[in-house]
């Protein structure tokens, strides 16, 4: 894979992969990098890796090259997914689905048949942006945003599935809930949803 990458501050390398996500560039870096890397963030298109100090990062884009850089990833990324139970009683799910001219029965089937991937989190906490969805279904956000959308809450919107980890207002698509705990702070990492990590979604009651 050839990604660009270039300097961004005094510490840090801003890459831009073109064929894989930005979550498992961000593993590589963690990977290939170790104790250097103070934090490897992945973003919608970029990744952003911190380094220890600028000496290290002077070293690691000495390694990597100026422009761009080949790089295998690690074989560890595949994992298995995670499997959110849904119950598809959302208030804008018969809308959806009649905006895509499906029933809503196959719409469902839609969502549960696809494999989707956090892409990067962002927000709030506990907020993964899933990649993956069919083109069909990338529909712009609603026009006017909810003031409050509950926890739980498993939306779509400009091309991303997510599901709310808190109440906060919104103006995604809702089609149902989920009732995973998606952020602990008593857990490591506190997040359920973190980046490269696969998620099927399940209609509730299945297997």
């Amino acid at each position: 894979m050839t990604t660009p990458v270039q300097r961004y501050g005094p510490v840090g390398l801003l890459f831009r992969p073109h064929t894989h996500s930005p979550a498992a560039v961000a593993a590589w870096a963690r990977q290939t990098f170790g104790d250097l890397v103070v934090e490897a963030v992945p973003g919608a298109t970029t990744v952003l890796v911190e380094f220890r100090d600028r000496e290290s990062c002077s070293r690691a884009q000495s390694e990597i090259g100026h422009t761009d850089t080949e790089m295998a990833l690690p074989g560890h990324l595949v994992r298995e997914p995670i499997i959110c139970p849904v119950a598809f009683d959302g208030p804008d799910l018969e809308e959806v689905a009649e905006r895509v001219n499906l029933s809503v029965v196959a719409l469902i089937d839609l969502l549960t048949s696809t494999r989707l991937e956090v892409a990067f989190c962002g927000f709030s906490p506990g907020f993964g942006y899933l990649t993956g969805l069919p083109e069909l279904l990338h529909l712009p956000r609603r026009a006017t945003p909810r003031t409050r959308v509950e926890p739980g809450s498993v939306a779509i919107a400009a091309g991303y599935a997510a599901i709310y980890p808190t109440a906060t207002p919104g103006g995604w698509h809702l089609l149902g809930h989920c009732d995973l705990p998606l952020w602990d702070l008593e857990a490591d990492p506190p997040a359920l949803m973190t980046p490269g990590r696969q998620v099927q979604f399940i209609s509730r009651g299945e297997n």
